[in-house]
């Protein structure tokens, strides 16, 4: 056994879980337990990459100065608040050491993105976490409530990451109003290309009312860029200083910002793919709300089935059908939006997985929310 010092505390650090792939079987299986993008790159975004693979070699520009200028003029930015990172997850990685350390909290719902505690405890500081309403919704009263003189950061994940959900505009308005001014207020935005909610915050709205928010976004999901790790945020110019300060150096490739650039260039092009799996994963809930499941309005590229109990019964149905989902045991569980091939065979396996469960909490008629 090694005598290496290794941190204290490091014991208590969860490591992150990748979503488990679909294994070898006998039978089509679909891994629908990571979030990603069904559809393959645009050819526009493959020639793009390969074209500047030829410059390998070098460093990448470590400003990123190309896309962080493009990015400011979409959203009418200056570019110093725009900061780029190894997708949103290394955006909420900088965030955490550039503002929190020991004795420090952080302040999110729960159940929310995984990697949340990991960061800040990985940080030095103390995770806070607030559960979710009956209708798996933020609640900002309790959040309000839990806010201290250690609290440094509020992640707000909207939508919410597993769950779908998103909070009311107005609520995170006044619940941003009552925070103090030194507390940031972060909207994770991950999945908000696909939220089709009329109530819902637009995060960089948000942003230009108030000195204390940041907003973070990535090119994972709706862009289909999950391999080349690229994100970004939205930041004042103090915290997004703090950001860079604290980034890897070189910590985004020179081929995934042309990546990124390609896909803004393609916007049109991707945003009907976007609603394709829109109108998929309406379709999945409309199918499941009809068998009887007991699932809130999910504006991300994923469903949510709130399975408790019958977590790993459910699970193992899924399983036999060749769907790999996202399975947090005792809680739910995460089904990605795939091809309607793969949607179609979720929809089955839910169908054949709900009556196994029954009677309990998870009927319509008598599920909370």
């Amino acid at each position: 056994m090694t005598q290496v010092h290794l941190r204290e505390g490091l014991e208590e650090l969860p490591s992150y879980r990748q979503g488990k792939p679909a294994p070898a079987r006998d039978i089509p299986t679909y891994k629908l337990s990571s979030n990603e993008n069904p559809y393959p790159p645009l050819p526009s975004v493959v020639r793009r990459v390969s074209e500047a693979a030829s410059t390998m070699h070098l460093y990448p520009d470590m400003s990123g100065r190309a896309l962080v200028t493009r990015l400011a003029e979409r959203y009418d930015v200056d570019a110093d608040c725009i900061v780029l990172g190894s997708g949103s997850v290394e955006i909420a990685s900088q965030l955490m050491r550039a503002t929190a350390g020991a004795g420090d909290e952080v302040l999110f719902a729960w159940r929310s993105f995984e990697a949340y505690p990991t960061l800040a405890i990985a940080a030095g500081a103390t995770p806070v976490m607030v559960p979710l309403t009956d209708s798996l919704t933020h609640d900002f009263d309790e959040m309000l409530a839990h806010i201290t003189p250690r609290t440094r950061v509020v992640l707000i994940c909207n939508p919410n990451n597993p769950t779908g959900t998103v909070v009311d505009a107005d609520a995170m308005e006044r619940f941003i109003a009552a925070t103090p001014d030194n507390v940031l207020v972060v909207i994770d935005e991950a999945y908000q290309e696909f939220n089709r909610a009329e109530k819902s915050p637009v995060g960089i709205e948000v942003f230009r009312r108030h000195d204390n928010v940041m907003v973070a976004h990535t090119f994972s999901k709706a862009y289909g860029l999950a391999g080349m790790r690229i994100g970004y945020a939205v930041a004042p110019p103090a915290v997004a200083d703090a950001l860079r300060k604290v980034a890897i150096p070189f910590g985004v490739t020179s081929l995934a910002q042309e990546a990124a650039l390609a896909s803004l260039d393609a916007i049109d092009e991707l945003a009907e793919r976007v609603d394709k799996l829109v109108s998929e994963r309406d379709r999945i809930q409309d199918a499941l709300k009809a068998q009887g499941w007991a699932i809130c309005d999910s504006q991300a590229n994923f469903v949510w089935l709130p399975t408790a109990a019958y977590t790993d019964d459910v699970a193992r149905v899924l399983d036999d059908f060749g769907i790999v989902g996202r399975v947090f045991s005792g809680e739910g569980i995460r089904i990605s939006i795939g091809l309607p091939e793969a949607n179609d065979v979720v929809i089955a396996a839910c169908a054949a997985a709900y009556p196994a469960t029954t009677p309990h909490p998870l009927s319509r008629t008598t599920a909370q929310g």
